[in-house]
């Protein structure tokens, strides 16, 4: 086995070099495969999420110059584990923009009365909302649609520059702006009552007239009423706002098209 090794080091006599940047791009990869929206997800498996990988850090390897890793890499088991965490954080900032939908969903779920219609979803194996799911998943189409997916490589490309691979510590002030995390993660409440808002005001106006019918006539059972009308109400405004909701978060992963 030796003398192949030898044979295959005189050949190539940087093989060395390139796969020890491969395996930290790899590493990157990884940490950041774990968290972004779409590849988080548990329907995009993990027998295709490592070969995919695996083809992306081929791709990259050339264009990272890895003649430096030997020169200026201390320790290459703290590479390894930092390029892990770094890509973690990525995607990690890039889920906060999805997770936005998502509370949105949530929001106008409970407000309809609608919280008791789960099933179990095979990707997170946990009860979720069926309207939940499905706002979520016009998320994610629409996300991709405005090429979410470009804006997250382009992303991890950037990364590089900030944080080589071979670094032995992360420059958090580079890396990740403070006031840009805190806008990011206010923006999962400000978002989500804005998606949220026509339903909560709806469904606010019709309590208020049927707590003014139950103080009228108090025989009429509101409360029952009540479990009638917010289904078929709510029902009725997502219909109607679908299309401008659509404008709404088309505009608001826009906004982001830039930082990512």
């Amino acid at each position: 086995m030796e003398p192949i090794y030898s044979s295959i080091l005189a050949m190539f006599p940087k093989i060395n070099t390139y796969l020890m940047a491969g395996a930290l791009i790899f590493a990157r990869m990884i940490g950041f495969f774990r968290f972004c929206p779409i590849f988080n997800r548990k329907d995009f498996p993990a027998l295709v999420k490592i070969p995919f990988a695996l083809i992306i850090t081929i791709f990259i390897v050339p264009f990272l110059s890895p003649e430096k890793v030997f020169t200026e890499c201390d320790s290459f088991m703290l590479s390894l584990l930092l390029n892990v965490v770094v890509g973690a954080m990525i995607g990690y900032m890039a889920q906060l923009i999805t997770i936005a939908i998502d509370s949105g969903a949530e929001m106008i779920n409970m407000q309809m009365g609608l919280s008791s219609a789960t099933a179990l979803d095979p990707t997170t194996s946990a009860q979720v909302s069926i309207l939940t799911k499905m706002v979520s998943l016009m998320g994610i189409l629409i996300f991709i649609n405005l090429g979410g997916i470009f804006w997250l490589f382009k992303a991890l490309l950037r990364s590089f520059e900030i944080f080589p691979m071979y670094a032995s510590h992360i420059p958090l002030a580079q890396l990740i702006k403070m006031d840009l995390l805190v806008k990011m993660s206010s923006n999962t409440l400000y978002m989500g009552l804005q998606i949220a808002s026509p339903i909560l005001l709806a469904t606010l106006g019709q309590d208020i007239i049927l707590g003014v019918i139950s103080r009228t006539a108090p025989q009429v059972n509101v409360f029952q009423l009540s479990f009638l009308f917010k289904p078929v109400l709510g029902a009725a405004i997502m219909v109607w706002i679908l299309p401008m909701l659509m404008n709404i978060i088309e505009e608001y992963f826009l906004s982001f098209a830039n930082i990512i």
